[in-house]
């Protein structure tokens, strides 16, 4: 029966070879669990403390949404593409609507559902696929280049090597010789090391080993290299109930009362704009490796795949998985993972940071494909790319590329 309805036979699978790829892309993918609430409770940023959801809560939400979200792409599409929290949305949310905009985390989670509405619209109406037809294809690349540095930014920060400079200065490196900045270099040079030699989970790999050196680190000095309750400390189990505790409670839809509709109708599109982007190149970008496109450069089936993405699009099609039950595969792994928030809790900022600079490395390197020599289009991306992590906003950069290529 499973092998008739994911069409193993036509699609040269076997059940053992979607196992072992759906396997696989769960490890790739992990690491998503330890990251988005990290970035969204502002772990590593003391002076936001506080501003975001609970650690553990968004640590249950990141595993359930990716679980059912995940099982649900495999059905409805028969492609082995995973669901996540994505890695310029979730750094959107944190640091420009919350930090930057002053948003409640629960108004920002209600941005988050209204671009989501918008984009379900968009899918079935088929404005989608004109829309990206619409916008150069330099400010598309531009704009995933932008967020992967906003993120590198955001990695550099947690793991202690940048921090801010003294007056009249914006940046400066960070003391080198702490413990925690120790253990971001440990793990990124291990993540490094785990990633050139094309190793399945090195994002996780890397994660885990930090954890571990952190933990026996602030064991030695009697908790105080890592002195956050909680982090860096083994746990006195380490499986639990998921916290559900946010479940039904954390959103608000108060964002055009709050900012008004002109700034609030802008904030919910910039936020369109990098989902729809996130999925659009990711989605393309690996069917085209796997060899799903059709004659015509097109995905088939490509409306099911957006309209049950929900923040980004990850596959497992390099892993060897043809089919949806590789995706039901790793959906499962996903909704096990709820009973691990007990672990999770224990990894300091500095053990993600290493995930947080590779993910941006591994987002800015379509820059080679903007056409820099035209001026044209070449600044504008310029614009668009460094806009981001100067101004710390995604949108920001994104109005300042378009405003310039409408201008030039």
């Amino acid at each position: 029966m499973l092998a008739r309805y994911f069409e193993l036979a036509e699609r040269g699978a076997t059940l053992g070879g979607e196992v072992r790829g759906g396997l696989t892309t769960f490890m790739v993918m992990a690491y998503i669990i330890f990251v988005n609430p990290a970035i969204l409770s502002f772990a590593g940023v003391p002076a936001l403390a506080g501003q975001g959801p609970p650690f553990a809560a968004t640590q249950a939400a990141t595993c359930l949404v990716a679980g059912v979200l995940t099982i649900a792409m495999g059905l409805a599409t028969n492609y082995p593409f995973a669901l996540a929290s994505g890695m310029g949305l979730n750094a959107a949310v944190a640091f420009q609507l919350v930090a930057g905009l002053k948003l409640p985390w629960q108004a920002a989670m209600g941005v988050v559902l209204l671009e989501g509405i918008a984009i379900t619209v968009l899918v079935l109406t088929g404005f989608r696929e004109a829309m990206m037809g619409a916008i150069p294809l330099a400010l598309k690349r531009a704009i995933g280049v932008g967020i992967g540095l906003f993120i590198l930014f955001i990695g550099l920060h947690s793991a202690g090597i940048v921090k801010p400079g003294p007056p009249g200065v914006p940046v400066t490196l960070g003391d080198l010789t702490t413990s925690p900045v120790a253990v971001a270099v440990f793990g990124l040079l291990l993540t490094l090391w785990l990633q050139a030699r094309g190793i399945s989970g090195g994002l996780l790999i890397g994660i885990l080993a930090s954890t571990a050196l952190a933990i026996v680190v602030n064991r030695v000095t009697g908790g105080a290299a890592f002195p956050a309750p909680g982090q860096a400390v083994l746990p006195a189990s380490l499986v639990a109930l998921p916290d559900f505790s946010t479940l039904g409670a954390g959103l608000d839809l108060s964002v055009f009362a709050r900012l008004g509709f002109i700034i609030a109708a802008v904030t919910i599109f910039s936020i369109m704009l990098s989902d729809f982007f996130d999925t659009m190149g990711t989605v393309i970008g690996i069917a085209g490796e796997a060899g799903w496109l059709g004659p015509d450069g097109k995905l088939p089936r490509l409306n099911r795949v957006l309209l049950v993405d929900s923040l980004a699009a990850v596959a497992g099609g390099a892993a060897g998985a043809r089919t949806g039950l590789a995706s039901v595969v790793t959906g499962g792994c996903f909704l096990l993972a709820l009973f691990l928030a007990p672990l999770a809790g224990v990894v300091p900022p500095p053990a993600t940071a290493p995930a947080l600079i590779v993910v941006g490395y591994l987002m800015t390197r379509i820059v080679r494909d903007i056409p820099f020599h035209d001026l044209d289009e070449g600044f504008p991306a310029l614009l668009t790319l460094a806009m981001m992590p100067f101004t710390y906003s995604i949108t920001n950069g994104i109005g300042a590329g378009f405003v310039a290529y409408c201008f030039i």
